[in-house]
């Protein structure tokens, strides 16, 4: 991975669209510290705004771990709590009379979170940038208008193992690189979990595709049960849609 060529990247984007700056998600996990980090480089401390966007059942670690990178960074942040919006909306565990729906309210969570971002970056003329990673990317492990929503993606073109590297290169601190990741949906949610299968397995598999070898070449190359290849191979086809544009009529 050329550090130097996402500073240039971001860079590029950021005065091609005539920006002041970015602004940033800022979870706690190792995606949004690795890409802040990448931003102050290439822009400076001044040209990024982190946005912590706790709500209720976010874990005091995620907010206190987002914090510090904010402030390890120097970097403007703003905490802006999500837990009246979603009880606005009716989210199901948000009022009393509705229960929880990871699908539902999980993306909306999400969603309300993009709105947040957008609103800042039209605030203060910046764009917003996404933290998704590549092995997020090939299976659609994000929401649609959601996370997914952003302006550019500095590292979408890096697996996650990729991304825990350039992490440990940037000096992202240990705690947040070595925690489990998660996306913070609902309570206890981890995203190896919610995906099935290790990031360590998915990348490697997923390398595999991306070269050209199919479920029993990948199979017998990694000496991993056919079941789990499969599972990588349904989540690539099912969410091919969240890596296209919306459809439109031709003609």
């Amino acid at each position: 991975m050329d550090i130097d060529k996402i500073i240039k990247f971001i860079k590029d984007v950021v005065e091609e669209a005539k920006a002041k700056g970015v602004v940033i998600g800022l979870s706690g996990g190792i995606d949004s510290s690795t890409t802040a980090f990448l931003c102050v480089k290439a822009l400076g401390k001044d040209r990024v705004l982190g946005i912590i966007m706790p709500e209720r059942d976010t874990k005091k670690e995620d907010i206190e771990h987002a914090k510090k990178v904010a402030e390890m960074l120097e970097i403007k942040y703003i905490i802006a709590d999500i837990t009246d919006v979603l009880k606005a909306f009716g989210a199901g565990g948000y009022v009393p009379t509705k229960e929880f729906d990871k699908i539902a309210d999980g993306n909306l969570k999400a969603r309300v979170r993009m709105c947040i971002l957008y609103y800042y970056a039209n605030k203060y003329n910046y764009l917003v940038v996404g933290t998704a990673n590549k092995s997020e990317c090939y299976v659609g492990y994000g929401t649609k208008y959601g996370d997914l929503g952003c302006d550019f993606m500095p590292i979408a073109h890096l697996f996650k193992t990729e991304v825990r590297e350039l992490a440990k290169k940037l000096g992202v601190p240990e705690e947040i690189i070595n925690k489990k990741p998660s996306a913070g949906l609902w309570e206890g949610q981890t995203d190896e979990e919610e995906l099935g299968i290790s990031y360590d397995e998915l990348d490697k598999i997923l390398e595999l595709y991306e070269s050209g070898k199919g479920i029993n070449e990948i199979v017998e190359e990694l000496n991993i049960s056919k079941e789990k290849v499969e599972h990588v191979f349904n989540l690539i086809e099912k969410n091919k849609h969240k890596r296209e544009p919306p459809k439109k009529l031709e003609g």
